[in-house]
């Protein structure tokens, strides 16, 4: 199955029912299609071709998830950027996608070297001056014409095909695209609707990223079975709960510093009926709060990575019984505990969590080298664990008695802050253009964020301009807590940066 036929096979018996919901408007699943369609109908109009790059760099707005339907519609493949991020950091992307097509906001083209012949603006509330001819509006979408006389079958694709690129941080560099398939989107909405136990009767609040895979997977969860999505770009953590009890949301997601937001503030009486967290270990206290607030809400405590999408969920009935606990595999995951050798590890012996099955990635874009690093074959070991394509999480693990797994830390300096994996690299890099000597970056435990993040440097520039200029260049969420300065940053005997000892004195 492709993605757009989550949409497509749910017109005969949901059409009529919402499929999305923003600030007020209610948008049906044969509206939303029929946009689509006529959207992918202009993009192939502008060349557009089966197995493009599509990028768009919006808010979360039905224009957005048009985009992506339109996009699977031509056989193409979706690029969302955060909209969170800054000029530079979405010029990287486009630069490494690619991307045939922009769709975006027109405020966001100032600072950007893209064709302007190639994007598709949906807002006039700019003026772009001498420059209005060479963009392309924002199709209309004749809303009295029949459902499917838009359509726009893509060329022969399979469900092997790209669907989706999403970046995300690794350890080390820039951004990396993490290359998903159709099949990779479909058994995921399969496998969490699953779980979850979702319906058409579902209400979804959306209030994380679609660039995402979390908060891409709302989307798709919902198609999976014909329920609703609110679209929410929220401000303030009581902004969240004024639209559950709105818009009578029966599940919603979030992330661990979202939660610790959440959890002091006091909620109504709602029609929540799960809530689920992901993107980091959700602090004890804010789960026994929650529970206080929320008596008649299941919790779902889930973990995974981009480049497997999920990997275990805590039934909620087993909250009390294993604290801490990451759970069980999800339904369409197959999971490993591996040694050094590539060799099972027994019960509470930690390893490498390695994963295999259909959620697994396609590698990453336009980089064998890492691809090869994290996506290898793994050989077929022992009964049971077959030779095939697995995705090695970099997180050490172990597996008890029962079969749930528990984590107990990560094989690289990858810094996991705010739900958001972000690479130190792309931060030190920040630092040295803003003209620091030397620079290092990593994270701390914090109470909130999960991680906050710590710069030290070097030079001639002041601890307080190094901060404001690290915040002018890079994401909100990607803003240090702690900016250092020292004069001459300390090494470890290979002349790397000392990050233990620095550690120690923060």
């Amino acid at each position: 199955m492709l993605l757009h036929q989550l949409v497509e096979r749910r017109l005969s018996q949901y059409g009529a029912t919402d499929a999305l919901i923003f600030k007020g408007e209610h948008i049906s699943y044969a509206t939303l299609y029929h946009q689509a369609s006529t959207l992918a109908n202009s993009f192939k109009e502008a060349g557009l071709k089966a197995g493009d790059r599509v990028a768009f760099w919006l808010p979360k707005t039905p224009q957005a998830v048009s985009t992506l339907l339109a996009s699977s519609l031509c056989g193409a493949i979706a690029v969302p950027i955060n909209p969170v991020l800054k000029s530079a950091q979405a010029q990287h992307i486009l630069d490494d996608c690619s991307a045939r097509i922009l769709v975006t906001q027109s405020p966001r083209l100032k600072g950007l070297n893209y064709p302007l012949s190639q994007c598709f603006l949906v807002d006039n509330n700019y003026s772009l001056d001498q420059i209005n001819d060479e963009v392309h509006a924002w199709p209309a979408s004749d809303e009295a014409q029949p459902v499917g006389v838009a359509r726009a079958y893509p060329p022969t694709i399979t469900e092997s095909d790209l669907a989706a690129i999403l970046y995300t941080s690794g350890s080390t560099g820039q951004p990396k695209g993490v290359c998903l398939s159709h099949r990779n989107l479909v058994a995921g909405a399969e496998s969490v609707s699953s779980y979850l136990e979702n319906t058409a009767d579902d209400i979804l609040l959306a209030v994380l990223p679609l660039s995402f895979d979390y908060g891409l997977s709302q989307l798709t969860t919902a198609w999976q079975v014909g329920a609703s999505t609110v679209l929410l770009d929220y401000l303030l953590p009581q902004d969240v709960i004024k639209a559950v009890a709105k818009y009578q949301v029966t599940g919603l997601a979030g992330v661990p510093p979202l939660w610790l937001q959440l959890c002091e503030k006091p909620w109504p009486q709602t029609q929540l009926r799960y809530i689920t967290n992901s993107g980091g270990a959700m602090p004890q206290h804010a789960i026994e709060k929650l529970q206080q607030q929320l008596p008649n809400t299941s919790i779902v405590l889930m973990y995974g990575l981009t480049e497997a999408f999920r990997s275990t969920y805590l039934p909620p009935q087993w909250l009390a019984d294993k604290p801490g606990s990451m759970g069980i595999a999800i339904p369409n995951a197959a999971l490993h505990v591996l040694d050094e050798q590539g060799q099972p590890c027994p019960p509470n012996t930690p390893g490498e969590l390695v994963h295999t099955g259909p959620l697994v990635a396609q590698g990453y874009w336009n980089d064998a080298q890492r691809s090869a690093e994290r996506f290898r074959t793994l050989p077929a070991v022992s009964e049971g664990i077959r030779s095939q394509i697995a995705v090695y999480s970099g997180d050490t693990v172990y597996q008890d008695e029962d079969g749930f797994f528990y984590f107990v830390g990560r094989t690289d300096e990858q810094i996991k802050s705010s739900g958001y994996r972000i690479s130190p690299d792309e931060i030190e890099q920040a630092a040295y253009q803003a003209g620091a000597t030397e620079a290092t970056a990593f994270g701390i435990p914090d109470p909130i964020l999960g991680q906050a993040i710590v710069v030290y440097f070097s030079g001639e520039s002041e601890a307080v301009d190094m901060e404001k200029s690290l915040k002018q260049q890079l994401a909100n969420f990607m803003h240090p807590k702690k900016v250092i300065k020292l004069d001459k940053l300390p090494r470890n005997p290979n002349g790397k940066f000392n990050r233990t000892a620095l550690k120690e004195l923060s």
